[in-house]
């Protein structure tokens, strides 16, 4: 892995994004209650068959994590709680990027950590959502 420091600037770019998406995402989730007012709000899947989705507990997350109930998101759904926090950081990041000019360091991978990435996000990705399956279908199990 190699980080490289750009020099200061204030262009645009995937962080500033990311961070402009997560502000506005968080923002709506601690100011508007999208779940109460949109009637068809909810998982399809968990309403018909009782399983949860993949992402069943994200919109509790978003809620929670704006909210600063961290422990409440992390059991709604660990994943997206690392998410939401990390779209929180971004927002920061892009705010003290446009604002002070200050530069966003850029992580590249080699090939070889690329593909572990890649290996061990899936992994990471079924491990939550089957504490999210177990948490829901199963919750005497969990101590």
């Amino acid at each position: 892995m190699k980080v490289f420091i750009p020099p200061r600037n204030r262009r645009l770019g995937t962080v500033d994004y990311m961070g402009l998406m997560g502000l506005v995402g968080l923002l709506v989730a601690r100011y508007i209650p999208v779940a109460r007012i949109i009637p068809f709000w909810g998982c399809v899947l968990r309403e018909r068959t009782g399983w949860p989705c993949l992402g069943c507990g994200l919109t509790r997350v978003a809620d929670r994590v704006s909210h600063f109930n961290f422990e409440g998101a992390w059991e709604a759904n660990p994943l997206g709680t690392v998410a939401a926090l990390l779209f929180a950081l971004a927002a920061v990041a892009m705010v003290v990027h446009l604002v002070f000019a200050v530069p966003i360091p850029e992580i590249r991978l080699s090939a070889k950590e690329w593909r572990a990435f890649q290996v061990v996000m899936p992994v990471i990705v079924l491990v939550n959502y089957a504490y999210v399956v177990v948490k829901t279908r199963f919750p005497h199990l969990l101590l």
